[in-house]
């Protein structure tokens, strides 16, 4: 922030900004009194903060209006939100307290201000704090964040807005701060938001990741999108009219809204599905919304959305295995909708969702809408979906055994699972996590369930306890009063419930493993010449797929991870080491603002003797010209992510202040990274000889493997090599790409 005189411009511009908010609010305030409230804290918070720029050179003040704007618009809240919004800052940034917002507005909207000053207040607090305690501390951030949602959920509803401003306005940030903002928002706000039912800011967070996390992926599907749609508009056109007379003739009252993927989508399933662009098919969507008739022997919202499928199914092909029926069974947010893919006259497979009004204000404006249909009396399947997983989410945070690091490890994981649905003997539904096992259930049902647990019946089918559940399964559990927990149990189990029920049981001698398990691979590592150190304990963590640090030493200290591969994984991350990366990579030291005691910034070049140990980290690989994000640990290594890689996500979101910003300086000549690439296309005489001959000899670059297969005329298969940069690696894959048959090149995780 800077302070500057404001002109009479700059006071227009907020005038006419909360002009257009003030017409938004009156949509919402119940009488003149509450508008009244809104214009009040309005007039106190610009006063406030005249004279205060952001960043950018605007006005303080836009800020606020932008955020209540986004409440009010986007997730539906009422004055005391806006107001709160707009209020928001006044007490971290200027002299006020929350006792003065409490004299002049009450005590409602000044607990909901106190909140928000708490929340922004630990996201930028740094800690002078070594060891265990710094190293949680981004975690008891976030655990002070989630707590609130057991005070009052607007606190974080109007989090989330601040937020989606930020990151709006995200381009005035310096590198490293960008970095941070973006992977909390990607770890916790985002899930957060989705949760939430909020899919509409949801969405926008996710572009907004995507377009500077990756922006040349950004730019290119975009431009892509662009491109089809001019070209297929007129055809989307033309597939909706038969709908709508269908519609108009069954006495519906509806609208239609057309809609695209957005950039993210379509990454996100190009990265998950291993495809290219042209293979993502649903890029476009309808969604039809109608009022539902009321009255006596009228049909259900349920089944009124059937009708409405069959109506449409009789007009154009479908495809049935991608139907989608969250009217019966609503998604834990209380998203309810009904999904299917209609084949258009033209060729193009386009998705059409199919809602009630009622449907459509909850998925747009989340649990803000279902606040108020539940207020007016009205509870839909979905409904109570939101309010299991919001008592769900309060248990855990009422727990006074769990530390921040495993809270904020067991909030992400709910938020972003994917629930399916069983049934118990007596044929009641429960919503269970994918991949959960016949034991997870057990453990729903009730802990002395799961820990005598000793088999079940799935389908009325004898199976062990690790069976894996599917959508549809009739599961009975089957105990024994001798039976208890046993330690296998941990290798798959899939929720943090039944996992932490059966750690608490082991727990005594689980201490005791893991203590062993240090030190066995202390000693392990000492004798191959090794330090056991952070960087080297995050390697291999990931190396070993290890959930968590306590996860990999009590899997070595009871003997159920090998230290076979070890040699092999040290040597392959050895290199990571060496001093030329120094010579490639450089960590720029930030210019916005003077160092002031903590919060360490540092440049690392190749003339520098003293500075910290680089490593690439080996979960991602990251190459010259791939977007990169650094770690500085508390032993001084820095490891090096792609910005997009998971795990980076991970430690951004809890280790924030360990973020710094490497640069690729220029690529060397005799130096080069691993990666792997993807082919698939129609198989043919000699398509192997041409695919290595450009590799090898046309290129120049160095194959460590290749495993290619072929079936039924098609083949496809994966090439691990040597690349020196991006650009390169991109050549390649544009000359592969040109070979006749070939269909998609695509680069993939190794």
């Amino acid at each position: 922030m800077s302070f500057s005189e404001f002109t009479e411009q700059d006071y227009r511009i907020i005038r006419e900004d909360y002009e257009r908010l003030r017409a938004s609010a009156e949509k919402r305030c119940a009488s003149s009194a509450e508008l009244e409230v809104v214009d009040r804290a309005f007039e106190f918070a610009n006063d406030a903060h005249r004279n205060v720029r952001r960043r950018s050179g605007e006005p303080y003040m836009l800020h606020p209006i932008a955020v209540a704007q986004i409440v009010v618009d986007d997730i539906g809240l009422g004055y005391k939100s806006i107001s709160a919004a707009l209020l928001h800052d006044v007490v971290e940034d200027t002299e006020y307290t929350v006792d003065d917002i409490r004299e002049r507005f009450g005590n409602k909207i000044a607990t909901l201000v106190d909140g928000l000053t708490k929340i922004k207040n630990v996201l930028d607090s740094k800690q002078k704090a070594e060891g265990p305690e710094a190293q949680s501390l981004q975690a008891e951030n976030f655990k002070r964040i989630l707590l609130t949602l057991n005070d009052d959920v607007r606190v974080v509803l109007i989090k989330l807005a601040d937020r989606l401003h930020n990151c709006r306005t995200i381009e005035h940030m310096p590198e490293h701060k960008r970095d941070k903002i973006l992977s909390e928002t990607m770890f916790i706000f985002i899930p957060l938001a989705y949760r939430l039912g909020l899919y509409g800011i949801k969405s926008e967070l996710e572009n907004i990741w995507l377009r500077y996390k990756e922006p040349d992926a950004y730019e290119d599907i975009k431009a892509r999108m662009d491109k089809i749609a001019r070209e297929k508009g007129p055809e989307l056109t033309e597939f909706v009219a038969p709908i709508e007379e269908a519609l108009k003739r069954a006495g519906f009252t509806y609208e239609i809204k057309k809609r695209q993927k957005t950039p993210y989508s379509v990454w996100h399933k190009m990265q998950t599905k291993q495809v290219a662009f042209e293979e993502v098919y649903d890029l476009y969507a309808i969604r039809i919304i109608f009022d539902p008739k009321q009255g006596d022997g009228t049909e259900s919202e349920r089944d009124q959305c059937y009708r409405i499928y069959s109506t449409i199914t009789g007009i154009y092909r479908y495809m049935p295995e991608r139907l989608r029926d969250w009217v019966r069974h609503p998604k834990s947010n209380g998203y309810e909708a009904l999904h299917c893919t209609l084949l258009s006259n033209s060729g193009v497979w386009i998705e059409v969702q199919i809602r009630t009004r009622r449907m459509d204000d909850i998925a747009e404006k989340g649990i803000a809408a279902h606040w108020a249909y539940k207020k007016s009396g009205y509870l839909g399947e979905g409904d109570y979906e939101m309010d299991n997983w919001l008592s769900h989410i309060q248990e855990i945070l009422a727990n006074p055994n769990v530390n921040a690091l495993e809270l904020l490890d067991i909030i992400h994981n709910d938020l972003t699972s994917t629930d399916i649905y069983v049934f118990t003997p007596k044929g009641d539904q429960r919503s269970v996590p994918k991949g959960a096992t016949a034991l997870d259930f057990a453990y729903m049902i009730h802990t002395e369930v799961g820990n005598k647990a000793i088999a079940a019946k799935v389908n009325q089918k004898l199976v062990t306890l690790n069976y894996v559940l599917k959508t549809g399964d009739k599961i009975e559990i089957i105990t024994a009063e001798d039976g208890c927990p046993q330690p296998e149990w941990l290798k798959f189990l899939a929720t943090r419930h039944a996992r932490d029920v059966v750690s608490d049981y082991l727990r005594a001698e689980r201490k005791q493993s893991v203590e062993f398990g240090r030190k066995t691979l202390d000693n392990a590592v000492s004798a191959l010449g090794y330090t056991l150190d952070e960087a080297l304990l995050q390697r291999l963590e990931v190396a070993y797929e290890a959930e968590s640090r306590d996860t990999l030493l009590y899997g070595i200290g009871i003997g159920d991870i090998s230290l076979d591969k070890l040699p092999e994984i040290l040597k392959r991350s050895s290199g990571t080491r060496l001093s030329w990366i120094r010579k490639v990579l450089r960590l720029e030291k930030s210019q916005d603002e003077a160092p002031k005691g903590n919060g360490e910034t540092f440049i690392i070049d190749s003339t520098d003797p003293n500075a910290p140990h680089l490593a690439i980290a080996t979960c991602c690989n990251p190459i010259p010209g791939d977007p990169v994000i650094g770690f500085k640990a508390p032993d001084g290594t820095v490891t090096v992510h792609k910005k997009t890689c998971p795990v980076a996500e991970s430690i951004a979101a809890m280790h924030g202040d360990w973020v710094v910003v490497p640069k690729w300086l220029e690529q060397i000549e005799d130096r080069s990274f691993p990666v792997r690439i993807s082919l698939k296309g129609i198989d043919r005489m000699g398509m192997l000889n041409e695919i290595t001959g450009l590799v090898s000899q046309t290129m120049g670059l160095n194959m460590r493997s290749l495993s290619i297969s072929a079936d039924g005329g098609l083949f496809h298969g994966y090439i691990d090599m040597f690349v020196n940069s991006r650009e390169i690696l991109e050549m390649l894959i544009k000359k592969l790409n040109a070979i006749s048959g070939m269909d998609t090149v695509t680069r993939i995780e190794l």
